[in-house]
C-alpha cells in the first residue's frame, strides 16, 4: 500500500467506531485514494453495505463555497458586481436592513460579514416548540426569507464583523438565483457543476440515482428524516459524492492549468476577495483559510458541514498540490479527521 493509501485507510477505519458509514478521499499530485468503511444504511434495502466515492451524501455548508463560486462566476461575466447591494437583487421593495448607513453588499453575504444572524427570525423558535424538528429549514420559502427581514436587526456595520450567517449564504442563493432567471440548482449547474463535469452534484436527487443515496443518522447513530433546505439551498442544500468533491478541489490546486480563462479568474477572485478572522486568518468567497506556520505561501483552505444525519469536511493545500474529502452520514464531527488527515497528505 502506498504512503497515501496508509494515511486515507487508517483515517477511514478510525471512523468506523463512531459513524454509520464514512468515506474519506485525499489527493497527492496525481495520486487518489478512497476508502468506504460501515454502511451507507442501518436499515432498509442498503443495509450493510459499504459507502464509496459514488455514494451520495447531504453536504450541508459545504454547499456554501458553490454559492459562493457561483457569485464569482457571474461577477467576472459581469453579470453582478461583488459590491452591489443584494437590494438590486431582490424585489423591489424587500425590505433589506442595514446599519450605520452602509447596505449589505453580495461580497459580505459570501463571507458572513454582513451582520445578519444565523438564522431566520423566529426560525429557531418553532423548531424548538416542536415544528419541523427533524428538518428544520423545510418551511423557508423565499417569501417566508425575505418577509422576516423587515424584523431582523444587523448586529455590526456590514464588512466589519463575521458572524457565521445561513440566512446570509441563503440569500445570496436566492438573489443570484433571481438575477440570473434561473432556480438555484439550475444556476449551479450551469456555473459549476456541468463546466466541471461534476454528475452527482445537486440539490434535488434524480430518481435514477437514489440507490447510491447514504441514509443520515443521528449522533447516536439513530435514523433520521433527509433536510430540505428549501429556499435556503444555497446555504446547505446540495448533495455530492466523494469522487465530485475531490474533482472539484482538484480545480482548486492549480489555477494556471484551469482551460477556462474565466473559470479560472472566477477561482482567483473567490480566493483574493477576504476578511481577516484573526492573525494568518482568513474567510474568502466561500472559503476559510489559514496561513501555515513559517510560510508566507503555504495556505490551507477548508470548509464544513452538517446537517441532522450527515457531516462534511473538504480542504486542500495549493501549494503542495493536495486535497482531503470527508463524507459521513453520521452527524458527528469529522472536521479533526479532515483537518489532521490534510496535514498528514501535505507532508507527504
Amino acid at each position: 500500500m502506498t504512503d497515501l493509501g496508509r494515511v486515507v485507510h487508517e483515517a477511514a477505519d478510525a471512523l468506523a467506531a463512531k459513524h454509520v458509514g464514512a468515506v474519506v478521499a485525499a489527493m497527492s499530485g496525481d495520486r487518489v485514494e478512497i476508502r468506504g468503511v460501515g454502511a451507507m444504511a442501518a436499515t432498509g434495502a442498503s443495509a450493510g453495505q459499504p459507502p464509496s466515492g459514488d455514494t451520495l451524501f447531504e453536504v450541508g455548508s459545504v454547499t456554501k463555497v458553490f454559492t459562493a463560486l457561483t457569485l464569482a462566476r457571474l461577477a467576472v461575466a459581469g453579470v453582478v458586481d461583488v459590491e452591489e447591494p443584494v437590494a438590486d437583487l431582490l424585489p423591489a421593495g424587500t425590505p433589506i436592513p442595514s446599519r450605520d448607513g452602509e447596505p449589505i453588499r453580495l461580497w459580505h453575504l459570501a463571507t458572513h460579514t454582513s451582520g445578519l444572524p444565523r438564522l431566520p427570525k423566529g426560525l429557531l423558535k418553532s423548531v424548538l416548540v416542536g415544528r419541523n424538528r427533524e428538518d428544520p429549514y423545510a418551511d423557508c420559502t423565499e417569501d417566508y426569507v425575505l418577509g422576516t427581514l423587515a424584523r431582523t436587526k444587523l448586529a455590526a456595520r456590514p464588512g466589519t464583523r463575521f458572524a457565521y450567517s445561513n440566512l446570509g449564504a441563503g440569500l445570496l442563493g436566492i438573489a443570484l438565483a433571481r438575477r440570473a432567471g434561473l432556480p438555484y440548482d439550475e444556476l449551479v449547474a450551469r456555473e459549476i457543476t456541468v463546466p466541471l463535469g461534476l454528475s452527482d452534484t445537486s440539490v434535488a436527487v434524480p430518481p435514477a440515482h437514489a440507490a447510491r443515496l447514504a441514509a443520515g443518522h443521528t449522533k447516536r447513530r439513530k435514523p433520521t428524516s433527509a433536510w430540505d433546505m428549501a429556499s435556503l439551498a444555497g446555504a446547505g442544500g446540495l448533495h455530492a459524492t466523494a469522487q465530485d468533491l475531490l474533482a472539484f478541489v482538484r480545480v482548486h490546486l492549480d489555477l494556471k492549468a484551469v482551460a477556462d480563462q474565466a473559470f479560472a479568474d472566477a477561482l482567483r477572485l473567490a480566493r483574493s476577495r477576504q476578511f481577516e478572522l484573526a492573525t494568518h486568518h482568513h474567510v474568502h468567497l466561500g472559503w476559510m483559510s489559514m496561513q501555515q506556520k513559517g510560510s508566507d505561501t503555504k495556505r490551507l483552505y477548508w470548509h464544513n458541514g452538517q446537517t441532522g444525519g450527515f457531516v462534511s469536511w473538504v480542504g486542500f493545500v495549493p501549494k503542495r498540490r493536495a486535497g482531503v474529502v470527508v463524507l459521513s452520514n453520521t452527524a458527528r464531527s469529522v472536521d479533526r479527521t479532515g483537518m489532521g488527515l490534510l496535514r498528514r497528505v501535505e507532508a507527504l
